[in-house]
């Protein structure tokens, strides 16, 4: 089975353009494949409810917080994220647990003759398999994330209940626009007539944009952050971060811990909070209990991984995906407020990001270990140790994420913080060079 499974997920990446491995080439500019699939496969995403979320950043984080807390609430909840870090699967899930191998591989060779005639990419065919799947589970919700932008997102023939637009940033410029009301009239492209949205984060030059969109919609428009409050966290003795929550500046949800432990997390919280709160309108059973139990169990329940995720200690160990200006201006806050005695950083980036912008945020006072991951995309380490030289950052280049791990392992003491991040591929590589080793 093992074999079948490797060489059905080798003929996925040989056979169709993935963008996440080799960039601009893969992306498609039009839903006419998704329409084609959708009709072939008799539009399964009709068949339960949808969830829909975009945004630049924590748009993986609010679709897992929320997976959790429905499933906590007693509902059959499926999950289709993207990318996946370790193992395709990792896309499409059910309660929490990936579609088994034996799907996948049934699922190319029954459906192999509309693959290769209309020739979709590789996340085209990862939408339709999630959809394909949830039908055959009959899960009660879906949700589904965004790959990237939202008008041309293969996701976007669905009709949801919610849709959610977590943030704005500058990510993808090439194919979504260079300011941030462009980007912003992509992202939009998921508000449907009459369908509640959320944004998470309320900023002056996109406001209007969501203003207007969702006004020609009639579509019921709600900030998050003007609801709810999270001004501060707490870390926990026994590991969670802790928040007391607000909704209207009155105290609503105290000593509200979340597993997942990026100081970002706050925003991601306000944005799901609120998503409950549209839901319970919509007739979703969602106690106060399930809040509580989802946010703490959501890593348990969901298997996140990749989101200030601690992987090591004695030196401390921390992966984090921020892969764009604003992902890593987060966790250069978040590296301030922490106590270390020296400071390492592996980093990699692909070469199609606006590196220039990340690498000027990056902490001086640090030793960097610079390192490309496996993908077609990455910029070369030689090339990133040059760029990085320009904002005063030093240290040495090596060949491969495995050859940059063990030197920093190597060099890093007790009290030292380890912060492994700039590319979601260089955590992959870090993840599956881990679980060789266990």
């Amino acid at each position: 089975m093992s074999a079948n499974y490797n060489s059905t997920i080798a003929y996925l990446y040989e056979q169709l353009p993935m963008y996440h491995r080799v960039g601009k080439p893969a992306y498609k500019t039009g839903l006419e494949n998704a329409y084609s699939m959708d009709k072939y496969f008799g539009s399964p995403h009709r068949k339960y409810e949808t969830i829909h979320v975009a945004g630049t950043n924590g748009k993986g984080s609010v679709c897992h917080m929320l997976a959790s807390v429905l499933q906590q609430a007693g509902y059959k909840v499926g999950l289709h994220t993207s990318p996946h870090l370790i193992d395709f699967r990792e896309r499409i899930k059910v309660n929490g647990k990936p579609c088994s191998r034996k799907y996948v591989i049934d699922f190319i060779k029954k459906h192999k003759d509309i693959i290769e005639a209309i020739h979709p990419s590789f996340f085209e065919v990862s939408v339709f398999m999630a959809f394909h799947y949830f039908v055959q589970q009959s899960v009660d919700v879906a949700i589904v994330e965004v790959g990237l932008g939202g008008r041309l997102d293969t996701t976007n023939i669905i009709t949801p209940v919610l849709s959610v637009i977590t943030n704005i940033g500058k990510d993808h410029m090439e194919f979504l626009g260079d300011t941030l009301g462009k980007i912003a009239e992509e992202k939009a492209g998921i508000i449907k007539p009459e369908i509640p949205v959320i944004i998470g984060e309320t900023h002056p030059l996109t406001v209007p944009v969501f203003k207007r969109i969702a006004a020609q919609k009639k579509a019921p428009l709600y900030f998050a952050d003007q609801i709810y409050q999270i001004d501060y966290s707490l870390f926990t003795t026994d590991g969670f971060q802790m928040f007391n929550v607000k909704k209207s500046n009155r105290l609503y949800l105290p000593n509200l811990k979340n597993a997942l432990l990026g100081t970002y997390q706050r925003k991601n919280t306000v944005t799901l909070l609120q998503a409950v709160d549209l839901l319970r309108q919509k007739g979703f059973a969602i106690a106060e209990i399930d809040i509580y139990a989802g946010l703490k169990k959501v890593v348990d329940i969901t298997g996140m991984q990749g989101r200030w995720q601690m992987a090591g200690y004695n030196p401390r160990i921390i992966l984090d995906a921020a892969h764009n200006t604003d992902g890593m201006k987060e966790v250069v806050n978040q590296i301030s407020a922490m106590a270390y005695e020296n400071l390492h950083m592996v980093i990699s980036f692909v070469s199609d990001k606006d590196i220039d912008a990340i690498i000027s945020q990056l902490p001086v006072k640090a030793k960097y270990y610079f390192t490309r991951s496996s993908v077609p995309r990455s910029m070369d380490q030689y090339s990133l140790k040059k760029l990085a030289a320009r904002y005063g950052l030093s240290g040495e280049t090596y060949t491969s994420v495995n050859e940059a791990v063990n030197a920093v392992k190597a060099e890093a003491g007790r009290n030292d913080l380890v912060l492994i991040t700039g590319s979601i591929f260089l955590l992959s590589d870090f993840l599956v060079l881990q679980k060789k080793q266990v």
